[in-house]
């Protein structure tokens, strides 16, 4: 089965990663994602690092922590580049929303991210949270409430028929409440006394403003619930991807957390489900659980594996972020329409041919499998492209290449410049072939772009074959026959049906699918 082909059938989605710098750990994901569809790891890691520990002790981060930190986001970050992303997001929370260097620490880490971190507040945590939470197991018609132990602080949200209803984020995280609560090992009746009353007192404002009504489900997040969950079930540490979705009942923390109270770490790291570095902070964090699943009346929770990232990923797809790279620029459409217009281009033609490729680009994701980047390149030739027009109409494809690959364009690097020259040189007549020298010039992944990108220009500039605008919009569909083309208007455009039919040999050609064109009234 050939490339295109392959492309096709398993219709790959957008890519876009996440990284949640966290007060315990660090976690990145990579996946493919559609607004409102499925979600498809491709990559993820977590990483301890327990940027909080510091600066829950004495305001600031570490030397130590901030290194081990900005050295698994430079590995995170390379991991995820690998797979080609649509757009990226990078947060931080509890920890260096503490920090009183946090400065030094987001100069640093946007460094290497190539991107500026946010520092997110509370209710943003808890609405990425959430939104994950409903991406991964969704509960459309109940009331929820959804416990998020993280090592900086824990999210207290209230959910109902998918909605998230109201969000407290609480200074009862993990690594925070070890640093501050528990100075012995295993602790003293003075260190638990003070941290439950710490615990009590914090969830009150939450409880108050939630009310007495009954939640149908309580959902656990990260590691803290995973763990209690694990432990609960005999679950071992190593399996834990088999504890999403699996119960522990408030019965059952009560008792894990009696047990947990009695004893020291060492101890700890024997029970199934908790890990190494769990071990030393899983007792607050189960304090946390159990209190939570007490005030609100509730006898059990389950777990659920998605979190922050889980969220960001959800959300990055549903506002399509990352799509502006595949446009020209405000700066860059002003200077090839100037360029167009130096050389007597129709701007009303360029203008909407620029446009229905863009469609076509976009629609056609999951075929072409291009980055976003590529757009902008589409976008430029379909502005350009009738530039040779000022030299000759006779064989003006060749002249506008000349005229292109000459061109002081700024914005463009020169590679990118002569690629626009020579999806302007295959907008008609000849596709590009091996026998062209100027072609053949170009690196291997450039010519793939330019043979890709060549039917949907070329089907663009049908759509406007009669310079008229008389096609007011298309909509472009995948389906097991092929693609479909509709074309939507209220004048008669059987010339660019024609037009288009016309192209349809070179893009079964390039995709190995057919094309079939409709005319509809709009």
């Amino acid at each position: 089965m050939t490339r295109a082909r392959q492309a096709f059938r398993h219709m790959a989605m957008p890519k876009y990663a996440a990284i949640d710098i966290g007060s315990n750990s660090v976690r990145m994901l990579a996946a493919e994602a559609e607004p409102g569809g499925a979600v498809n790891a491709l990559a993820e890691e977590r990483q301890v690092t327990r940027l909080g520990e510091g600066v829950f002790l004495t305001g600031e981060i570490d030397e130590a922590s901030m290194t081990l930190t900005l050295n698994t986001l430079d590995r995170m970050v390379r991991a995820y580049r690998t797979q080609n992303v649509l757009a990226a997001r990078v947060v931080a929370t509890s920890a260096v929303r503490d920090a009183q260097n946090q400065a030094v620490f987001l100069e640093r880490a946007a460094a290497i991210a190539g991107q500026p971190v946010e520092i997110i507040s509370g209710q943003e945590e808890a609405r990425l949270i959430h939104l994950g939470v409903e991406s991964k197991w969704p509960h459309p018609d109940e009331r929820l409430l959804i416990i998020d132990i993280g090592g900086g602080s824990a999210e207290i949200i209230e959910a109902e028929d998918s909605r998230l209803k109201h969000a407290f984020s609480r200074p009862l995280g993990a690594v925070r409440l070890q640093s501050v609560f528990l100075k012995n090992d295993p602790p003293s009746r003075d260190d638990l006394s003070r941290l439950e009353e710490f615990i009590e007192q914090k969830l009150a404002v939450a409880a108050q403003k939630m009310g007495s009504r009954h939640f149908d489900l309580a959902i656990g997040t990260a590691a803290t619930a995973s763990s209690a969950v694990c432990a609960a079930n005999r679950i071992a540490r190593a399996d834990r991807d088999a504890a999403d979705r699996k119960k522990v009942s408030t019965a059952q923390l009560r008792r894990l957390y009696r047990t947990l109270s009695k004893m020291d770490v060492a101890a700890r790291r024997k029970i199934a489900g908790v890990g190494y570095r769990r071990a030393e902070i899983i007792l607050p964090g189960v304090a946390v659980l159990l209190r939570a699943l007490e005030t609100f009346g509730l006898n059990s929770m389950n777990y659920c594996s998605a979190g922050v990232r889980d969220g960001i990923i959800r959300d990055l797809a549903d506002r399509g972020a990352g799509r502006e790279r595949a446009h020209l620029n405000g700066e860059q459409r002003e200077m090839v329409e100037l360029f167009a217009r130096r050389f007597g281009v129709d701007l009303k033609h360029a203008r909407r041919v620029a446009h229905f490729s863009m469609e076509l680009f976009h629609a056609l994701e999951n075929l072409h499998q291009l980055s976003s980047g590529e757009g902008r390149l589409l976008e430029a030739a379909a502005y350009l492209c009738d530039v040779g027009h000022a030299i000759s109409d006779t064989g003006h494809h060749k002249h506008s290449l000349y005229i292109v690959s000459n061109a002081d364009l700024g914005g463009f690097t020169d590679i990118e410049r002569l690629q626009v020259a020579m999806l302007c040189r295959y907008h008609r007549k000849s596709m590009p072939q091996t026998r062209h020298g100027d072609f053949m010039a170009l690196p291997a992944e450039n010519r793939r772009s330019i043979t890709l990108l060549t039917p949907l220009l070329r089907i663009a500039d049908a759509l406007d074959r009669s310079r008229e605008q008389r096609v007011d919009e298309i909509e472009c569909t995948l389906g097991d026959g092929g693609v479909t083309l509709k074309l939507k208007a209220n004048q008669d455009t059987g010339l660019e049906k024609w037009a288009v039919e016309s192209a349809a040999p070179a893009f079964r050609q390039v995709f190995e699918v057919p094309l079939m064109v409709e005319t509809l009234p709009l």
